[in-house]
C-alpha cells in the first residue's frame, strides 16, 4: 500500500494526482473499519 502511495505521489504529475486522492481515500476508509472493529 506504501509502495502504491509513493509510486503514485511520484507519478502524480502525470496522473493529476486522481490515483493519489483514491489512495488516500482508501486509506481513511480502512481506519474507519478498523476503529469501528476496534470498538
Amino acid at each position: 500500500m506504501i509502495i502504491i502511495w509513493a509510486i503514485s505521489f511520484f507519478g502524480g504529475f502525470y496522473t493529476g494526482g486522481i490515483i493519489h486522492v483514491l489512495i488516500v481515500i482508501a486509506i481513511i476508509a480502512i481506519l474507519l473499519r478498523v476503529i469501528r472493529g476496534a470498538a
